[in-house]
C-alpha cells in the first residue's frame, strides 16, 4: 500500500517543524515507496545516524551528499510532492 501523498506532505511539514518522531512514524508506513524512503533518509541524516541515512538514500535512489542542508532537502521533497 503506497503511503498517501498527503501523508508524506504532512511528514515533511512535521520534520520542518522539528517533530522528528511524528514524521518518522509516517514514513515507516511504506518502506517500498521511493519518496517515503527519501524522507526517511533525511530524517536519519537529521538524527545524525549517517549509516542508517545512507541505507535509506540507497533505497530512495538518492545521494546522501546531494544536499548539505536538511531543511533545503525537505523543501525539495515537499516541492516534488506538491508538483
Amino acid at each position: 500500500m503506497a503511503t498517501e501523498r498527503q501523508e508524506l506532505i504532512r511528514a515533511v511539514e512535521l520534520a520542518i517543524a522539528g517533530d522528528w518522531q511524528g514524521a518518522h512514524k509516517i514514513v515507516q508506513q511504506d518502506e517500498a515507496d521511493q519518496t517515503s524512503c527519501w524522507l526517511h533518509a533525511v530524517l536519519h541524516k537529521i538524527e545524525g545516524d549517517a549509516a542508517n541515512a545512507r541505507y535509506w538514500y540507497g533505497r530512495a535512489g538518492q545521494a546522501y551528499e546531494a544536499y548539505a542542508d536538511a531543511k533545503a532537502e525537505l523543501t525539495a521533497i515537499k516541492a516534488a510532492l506538491t508538483y
